[in-house]
This record gives C-alpha cells, structure tokens and sequence, in this order.
C-alpha cells in the first residue's frame, strides 16, 4: 500500500529581472492589449527562475492578464521544471489572481506535481501542490 499525497501550501516570493512589455491593440477608449514577457528570480522555497508570457487588457481604472510560466529549480529540494497558467483581474484596489500547475508538466523529480498556483501578495507566488 502506497502513503497518499500529501498537499503542501508553500509561499515563494521572487523578484522580476526583466519586463518587457510590448503593446498590440490600442484605441482612444477602452483598455490596451499588451503582451508581455517577465523573467523572475525565486528564493526561498523555490530556487531558481521562472520566464512568464502574458496578455494583459489594461488602463487606469483596472486590469486583467492570463499567463504561462515555466518554472525551472528547486521547489523544496526537488531539481525540475514545472508549468503553471494563471490569471488575474484589478478592478481598483481591488484583485484577484488563480491558477493551476499544468498537468504533467513536471519534469526530473517534480514530475508528477500538481495543483493550484495564485499571486495574492506582492511577488509572492503560492502554490497549493501535491507530488
């Protein structure tokens, strides 16, 4: 007989090393579109680096953005790479971010993770995963 998973919620907090940001859709009124492209450097929990594509819909009074992001390190002392997708709304101070680590996107020892990723905090990723 086999131990069940167990899931873990850990909080890996990361700093942005490099956005750029390009703007494809623009009109007088309504939101801009932009794609973006944000690497990352995590420590902590996680150790190493993440590369995220994002669209976002954008203006002053509010926001969105769907992302794909591939995570490559350590995530408790487990070497591989894992993918999550995620997506967020700002509707002034208020925000909301979800998201899932995409199945079997796990590679060397943390093939196999799964679960849900959200940022809720400045650069803070959480993720609620099992392995």
């Amino acid at each position: 007989m086999t131990d069940p998973q167990v899931e873990r919620t850990v909080k890996a907090e990361f700093e942005i090393v490099e956005f750029d940001e390009m703007v494809y859709d623009e009109h007088a009124e309504g939101p801009k579109l932009t794609r973006v492209t944000i690497r990352k450097r995590y420590q902590g929990v996680i150790e190493g680096t993440g590369v995220a594509e994002v669209l976002t819909a954008q203006d002053g009074a509010g926001g969105g953005y769907v992302a794909s992001e591939r995570i490559e390190g350590t995530l408790d002392g487990r070497q591989g790479t894992f993918v999550i997708q995620h997506w967020g709304l700002a509707d002034g101070a208020e925000q909301s971010s979800e998201g899932s680590i995409v199945p079997n996107s796990g590679t060397g020892e943390l093939a196999g993770i799964a679960g849900r990723a959200m940022e809720r905090e400045f650069q803070v990723l959480t993720l609620v995963y099992t392995l």
